[in-house]
């Protein structure tokens, strides 16, 4: 699908990342101890610098850091709190690593500690909608800002996708009212957020109209809830499940994949470029 409204190619110290060329991995760095997946796992400091290490060596162009659960009915965690677990992490990876780093949050302070700290782009799961302050963020140290789907209901007026697309839409909005250039929004249809697990493969099947809007779009299926009911498996067991998410992803529209399971989906990400002719084999 065509970038109409957003750069296919951004530089972010010496990593250029270009959608044109390749699908970007983002590989998920959870700094909290309650996270669906792999929460406590990596709390520590040295433990989380040698898991990011390793995510980039396996693939990873971007690690995304969290310091909030957003699984469902998870404990909210206090401002404070969140800059003592984003913080130092966001610091250490950026001295130690250099490479690209995403923030995973809503709150407008965490973002702007986090690019202070030395963050690229900031990933909002609640599409600016929670607190808009956080497009003044992006727009003042002109980051990227990745605006996911979500809602506080799940009461879809319009068809499904109208609704999804709309929301999408007034999530650009306050972006471009604060002043974020086109060129620095990234859209997320927000896989496992206000859906149940039909609504979740209508999102699915949905991806070109969100691709049609003319922003990179980033796909965060991973392990997700939605794997589990359609194969009946538990957390553990949805690596090939997401693998089939990002594939299909990748034929629909999208440009970033967000996985814990860096190395397998890579190869997957790898092998479907080239089919896709996004990327030459050369052999």
């Amino acid at each position: 699908m065509e970038l109409a409204k957003a750069r296919a190619s951004y530089q972010f110290g010496k990593t250029t990342i270009d959608f044109t060329e390749e699908t970007i991995i983002m590989g998920i760095l959870n700094v909290t101890p309650d996270s669906f997946s792999d929460g406590g796992k990596f709390g520590q400091l040295d433990r989380a610098l040698e898991h990011a290490r390793q995510m980039l060596a396996d693939g990873a162009k971007v690690i995304d850091v969290g310091g909030e659960s957003t699984r469902p009915g998870h404990a909210p965690v206090s401002l404070e709190e969140e800059l003592e677990r984003v913080v130092p992490i966001v610091e250490l990876l950026t001295k130690e690593l250099g490479c690209v780093i995403s923030v995973d949050t809503y709150k407008a302070a965490v973002a702007e500690a986090a690019v202070q700290a030395g963050a690229s782009i900031i990933n909002d799961v609640w599409g600016a909608k929670r607190e808009p302050a956080i497009v003044e963020v992006a727009a003042r140290y002109k980051v990227p800002i990745i605006l996911m789907h979500n809602r506080d209901n799940t009461d879809y007026q319009l068809p499904f996708m109208e609704a999804v697309v709309q929301d999408l839409q007034e999530s650009i909005e306050i972006a471009r009212r604060a002043g974020v250039s086109e060129e620095l929004i990234w859209l997320d249809p927000g896989i496992g957020f206000a859906k149940n697990t039909e609504q979740n493969i209508l999102a699915m099947q949905g991806l070109p109209a969100i691709a049609d809007l003319g922003y990179p779009v980033l796909l965060g299926t991973s392990r997700k809830r939605m794997i589990g009911n359609v194969l009946d498996v538990p957390v553990g067991e949805r690596m090939e499940g997401t693998g089939a998410t990002v594939c299909y992803g990748i034929e629909h529209g999208c440009h970033i994949m967000r996985v814990h399971d860096v190395k397998e989906i890579a190869r997957m990400v790898k092998m479907m470029d080239v089919l896709t002719k996004k990327t030459a084999f050369t052999g």
